[in-house]
């Protein structure tokens, strides 16, 4: 590492459990964010400042002046852009020297079949239940770690679906991709602006710990944060062997 460098990440290096090693595998990775509102604003911003080399962005949306409570990588002046856009020159306002990949567009099935197999962890900052199943149908087949997160009103949720592991549940596993689930979207029902911010900085502190080898993930459980009582609750989640998305990539596997 150079001496800049060794400056700049001083604070983690001095970590025991990170040191060096754990600077230069972050350094040397690539973490995929879907999503670039209220949660992958703080995940970005905090994967770009611990030096993670390369972040791509997916998200289809314009940055609009609602998303402004609590969407912090946004500004006013950024009002308009494609909210990738922004967010790249967030990223890169806080360290240049991270690579960024940027896709305008909807998290389809072709685009994370084209993005997943390249990156090492994948980020679900997204809000609705379609795309979520999505993301993980593409992870348990290329054998990702998920790190999932949601936010809504006052709760929050956080968990890690990594399939390299035979006891992991996957998101589907928890929450069956056949079942019905009513939408509800901050736009109608309302947000906490800073429970994105403590939603979107555990993904980022469980990506980290998965990119550098340090401490153990959230697999196998799902955190749940009120907000309003400042309450936290954790339930262990247990893989589901009839599970329709996981259990064929892993027996391929």
């Amino acid at each position: 590492m150079r001496d800049d460098q060794l400056l700049r990440y001083s604070r983690h290096i001095l970590l025991d459990e990170w040191g060096v090693e754990g600077q230069e595998r972050v350094s040397q990775s690539h973490a995929l964010i879907v999503g670039a509102g209220g949660l992958g604003s703080p995940a970005a911003l905090y994967l770009a400042s611990a030096g993670v080399g390369h972040i791509s962005l997916i998200d289809h949306d314009h940055v609009d002046v609602t998303n402004l409570q609590r969407q912090i990588a946004h500004s006013q002046a950024r009002v308009g852009q494609f909210k990738v856009a922004s967010l790249q020159a967030a990223i890169q306002a806080i360290n240049p020297e991270v690579q960024v990949s940027g896709y305008s567009q909807k998290a389809d099935s072709a685009l994370l079949a084209h993005c997943i197999p390249n990156v090492d962890v994948v980020l679900d900052c997204t809000d609705n239940f379609e795309t979520r199943q999505l993301i993980n149908r593409s992870c348990a087949q290329h054998a990702k770690p998920l790190v999932s997160g949601s936010a809504l009103r006052f709760d929050g949720q956080v968990a890690v679906y990594d399939t390299r592991q035979a006891e992991s549940p996957c998101y589907a596993c928890v929450f069956p991709a056949n079942q019905s689930f009513e939408e509800e979207r901050c736009a109608t029902m309302g947000v906490l602006a800073p429970l994105v911010g403590v939603i979107g900085s555990m993904q980022a502190t469980e990506a980290l710990k998965l990119l550098s080898g340090m401490g153990s993930s959230l697999q196998g459980k799902l955190m749940m944060f009120n907000a309003q009582y400042m309450e936290w609750q954790t339930m262990s989640t247990t893989r589901n062997l009839k599970c329709s998305v996981c259990s064929s990539f892993r027996a391929n596997s």
